[in-house]
């Protein structure tokens, strides 16, 4: 399937999508995570929201790159060779899963949750122990009332989208199915008549599959921004930081070769 997707694409990208993430990536690693960090632990919060959105932005940008690159070859995004084995396990119609943003989010409210702390910090005090400011300490302490429903109100709505993301990309496969095998009898083996079959099939499922991939990319996005929107800065800023690490540390040659020896399957 991949083979002949490539085959049948109508136009392919002029810049191999995994030169523009490598490129993407090292941004984020050596500069925006860097001054993101930095910006935590300064007590202005302007300074702190002004690294927010710059990190927000970076992430959005790269869903508006996956969207072009799609459109121009979805195949390389679908089915990424050049993803590495530890990034493959975590993909979802061509990218992470939505679901990464709203477990990470949970994980902090759960760090919350199970905190121990007293809160009997003054505002804008340091730990002892450290130089993270009081704010950012606190941040996922106590959530508000609004910021939950509004997550649970996320977490419904994936629950509806994701199986119908996918219902639609089984369609589309049996759909390819059902029109190579209606048509090939025709040709009665001819060389020319198959491939024109299975060209036109192909090319009506890469419609559908882009009209898919390009929906799932806008979940993803969507996701995350309503994630930035509902929180604070010192929310956004943690999780931010912890989405950043995650894609990075994708990425990590020490962390990946660890992975490729273990010798437990991963389903």
């Amino acid at each position: 399937m991949k083979k002949s997707l490539a085959l049948f694409s109508r136009k392919k990208a002029c810049r191999p999508f995994k030169d523009y993430y490598a490129q993407w990536i090292h941004a984020l690693n050596n500069t925006l995570l860097p001054l993101l960090r930095r910006a935590m632990l300064s007590s202005s919060p302007s300074n702190l929201s002004t690294h927010v959105e710059m990190v927000h932005h970076h992430f959005q940008a790269y869903y508006e790159a996956l969207d072009l690159a799609a459109s121009n070859d979805v195949a390389q995004l679908l089915y990424p060779e050049w993803r590495n084995s530890l990034e493959k396990p975590f993909l979802w119609l061509g990218d992470f899963h939505p679901y990464l943003f709203t477990n990470l989010l949970r994980s902090f409210l759960d760090d919350g949750d199970d905190d121990d702390d007293d809160g009997d910090h003054e505002v804008g005090e340091t730990c002892s122990f450290c130089d993270t400011p009081w704010q950012i300490l606190m941040a996922w302490k106590n959530p508000s009332e609004t910021l939950m429903a509004r997550i649970e109100q996320i977490e419904c709505a994936l629950r509806l989208m994701v199986p119908a993301l996918v219902a639609r990309v089984r369609n589309a496969q049996l759909g390819l199915f059902d029109r190579v095998a209606t048509d090939w009898g025709l040709f009665q083996g001819k060389r020319e008549g198959a491939k024109a079959v299975i060209g036109k099939a192909v090319m009506g499922q890469m419609d559908e599959m882009l009209g898919v991939f390009l929906d799932a990319n806008r979940l993803r996005k969507s996701v995350l921004a309503e994630i930035i929107g509902e929180t604070n800065v010192y929310q956004a800023a943690l999780f931010l930081e912890g989405l950043a690490q995650f894609f990075v540390g994708f990425r990590d040659h020490e962390l990946l070769s660890e992975f490729e020896r273990c010798t437990v399957p991963i389903n």
